[in-house]
């Protein structure tokens, strides 16, 4: 297997995708997030979610996997810097004075409650 996916398969990754993004975003409204843009493309990558709580602007990277034990390997180091990469072009369009920002990552899977992870990766400390 080449590893490479078929057109069909790009595109139902794709719809998966925004779906994981949709219930990664009503998960952030539920908690008390205002979401403040979705799929921001920039030269770098895209960025999947901006939401803000209180004085906190978080991009989000979302990561839908059929099954919960695929979670483990959903996000990695190469992935993050690519998310910070995009998030260093961007963040001052979403962030004002005094507030601070993230990047933050969910983690989505059939069944499984959404992990919400944090301060995944910190590129302006």
């Amino acid at each position: 297997m080449s590893g490479k996916r078929s057109p069909e398969q790009r595109h139902e990754a794709d719809l998966r995708g925004r779906q994981g993004e949709a219930e990664a975003a009503m998960f952030l409204a539920h908690q008390g997030w205002r979401i403040l843009a979705e799929r921001v493309k920039t030269k770098r990558g895209e960025i999947d979610l901006v939401a803000k709580k209180a004085r906190i602007i978080a991009f989000i990277e979302v990561k839908w996997r059929a099954r919960a034990a695929d979670l483990a390997d959903a996000i990695d180091e190469r992935r993050l810097a690519r998310v910070a990469a995009a998030v260093e072009i961007v963040w001052q369009d979403y962030a004002g004075e005094g507030e601070d920002t993230r990047i933050d990552v969910i983690l989505l899977a059939p069944g499984r409650k959404p992990t919400h992870i944090a301060n995944a990766w910190m590129p302006f400390g």
